[in-house]
């Protein structure tokens, strides 16, 4: 080809890739990267901009893992920062360093911040090589870049569009079981689950529970694909609320690690502490207040820890039940007139049950049916209250907008050794004449 010719066609070409960026990445994604990789250095950073931001997230973190070290400092300098580090997140960890020093100080801390997600959120989570197509890619050609990628956990191929943005997702089974020539965008879902990049593992979890996915996508504030969040990761993330939730529960916090600092479990632990010796006093004050029947029928203190025990299992079955309800969508605050009925039914006929075992226990015991009598109706009274509360604190908490498990169970004991100490002195102070 003569010089002329070939001025020409490189006129063409670079007029191609600055005026219509997105067909130029159209079409540059279906040659090898080791094609594509020369022809971009070869063009001003402006113009090789333009297209590698319009390349798949995939396509875009090859070509930036084999361009020259110059090249990629100006190309990262000129990029828009989110779609920078969303690129050097999917590289491999050594070139990601070795491209960030390549940088001037600020622009390297700015990409390090936008990596650097908060440990319990969505984009911590995620897995940022994620398997990425056109909509109008067939599925032959979808399988040819699977089969290229043989050890990657695949459930759902994702679409995106011209810049990035989420556009559907197609399922593994759909891909293999269509013809060759089928397009993407017809064979996947048009608006699939997706969560923000910042969203917290409470919220991935949510999703989880409500839409049974394999995976999640995750996406930055315009919608565009950061990354996946994989099945088993989805997995964890529950287990790990789930555990959390346990240890709120009670008091500690969810950052807490069985291996944590003593002086980080002292400062997360010691002010619900006080908080449980504030309603400690509170359940003395109730026996105080009947510290003459008390002084009377000394039996009645050798009882107290029976009622109050058995009130705070009654509360803290149904505080589980309840709770693991909320944790798993199964009821919301609309349900919370039926779960409060269903609990104070069973815990009455429990109640019933285990007084009459108890009053007949303390018969035997004491040679007294008024005793009996007194803690048969204590105990029958106690468990009733204490199934509703185990209900309704963790509803409370949720109409308040707080979170359910946070120590739950602490309020749960007051309100249960309160009524308990009540009920049992209070009716025993009524029926003295037949102790």
């Amino acid at each position: 080809m003569a010089p002329g010719a070939d001025r020409a066609v490189q006129a063409l070409s670079q007029g191609f890739l600055g005026l219509y960026p997105e067909e130029a990445a159209r079409v540059l994604e279906g040659h090898p990267v080791a094609e594509v990789v020369p022809l971009l250095e070869a063009e001003p950073t402006p113009r090789a901009v333009a297209v590698i931001e319009r390349l798949t997230p995939e396509v875009a973190a090859q070509v930036l893992a084999q361009v020259a070290p110059e090249p990629a400092r100006a190309l990262l300098s000129a990029m828009d920062p989110a779609c920078a580090a969303a690129l050097l997140a999917r590289l491999d960890e050594g070139i990601r360093k070795r491209w960030l020093a390549l940088l001037d100080p600020p622009t390297a801390r700015d990409l390090r911040d936008l990596m650097a997600y908060p440990p319990d959120s969505a984009g911590a989570l995620m897995d940022p090589r994620v398997t990425t197509l056109r909509p109008d890619a067939t599925a032959g050609e979808a399988l040819n870049r699977l089969r290229a990628l043989p050890h990657r956990d695949v459930h759902d191929v994702f679409t995106v569009d011209g810049d990035g943005r989420l556009a559907g997702a197609v399922p593994l089974h759909a891909i293999a079981t269509a013809a060759p020539g089928e397009r993407l965008g017809a064979l996947g879902r048009a608006a699939p689950a997706a969560i923000r990049a910042m969203a917290t593992r409470q919220e991935v979890v949510d999703l989880l529970a409500q839409r049974r996915l394999a995976s999640a996508a995750v996406v930055d504030l315009d919608g565009r694909l950061l990354g996946v969040i994989r099945h088993d990761a989805l997995l964890a993330a529950a287990q790990e609320e789930a555990s959390a939730d346990i240890q709120t529960m009670v008091g500690a916090s969810k950052e807490e690690r069985a291996l944590s600092p003593a002086a980080f479990a002292v400062r997360k632990r010691l002010p619900w502490l006080q908080i449980n010796l504030a309603t400690a006093f509170l359940a003395s004050a109730v026996v105080g207040v009947f510290e003459d029947t008390i002084a009377r029928f000394t039996a009645l203190a050798v009882l107290l820890p029976v009622v109050a025990g058995q009130s705070g299992n009654t509360g803290a079955q149904a505080l589980a039940v309840t709770m693991r309800g909320l944790a798993l969508r199964e009821i919301r605050l609309r349900h919370w007139l039926r779960v409060s009925i269903k609990e104070i039914g069973v815990a009455l006929v429990n109640g019933v049950a285990v007084s009459l075992t108890t009053s007949l226990g303390v018969f035997l015991w004491s040679r007294s049916a008024g005793l009996a009598l007194v803690i048969g109706l204590s105990m029958v009274i106690s468990m009733a209250v204490a199934g509703l509360s185990g209900a309704a604190v963790p509803m409370v908490l949720t109409a308040l907008g707080q979170d359910p498990a946070q120590s739950s169970s602490i309020i749960l004991t007051t309100v249960t050794d309160v009524v308990g100490f009540f009920s049992f002195l209070g009716i025993a102070t009524l029926l003295a004449a037949m102790l």
